[in-house]
């Protein structure tokens, strides 16, 4: 495996861990791709370094556990903003 390849792999990681950052947020605050990410941190980084992939283990399972409560939240402000705009606009 290349060093640099490695190196993304324990800093995404740290990040993760830190930032208790979801997989599609670290995507986009490192310009990679989610599988990229994802690939580093499930595949890659459990030979790098098992310690550190048991923590983002931990850090992801807990992540993915609350999706759905992110997921109902999105939809809540989506239609809250709709409702809204509908409302100032009736209004004007």
């Amino acid at each position: 495996m290349k060093i640099h390849i490695e190196e993304r792999a324990i800093i995404v990681a740290k990040y993760i861990i830190d930032k208790n950052s979801t997989v599609r947020q670290t995507a986009k605050r490192f310009g990679v791709s989610k599988s990229t990410i994802h690939k580093d941190i499930t595949e890659r980084l459990e030979e790098i370094n098992p310690t550190l992939f048991v923590e983002v283990k931990n850090v992801l399972e807990k992540n993915k556990s609350e999706r759905h409560i992110r997921g109902g939240m999105a939809t809540k402000l989506k239609y809250k903003k709709h409702y809204e705009y509908q409302l100032e606009k009736d209004i004007l």
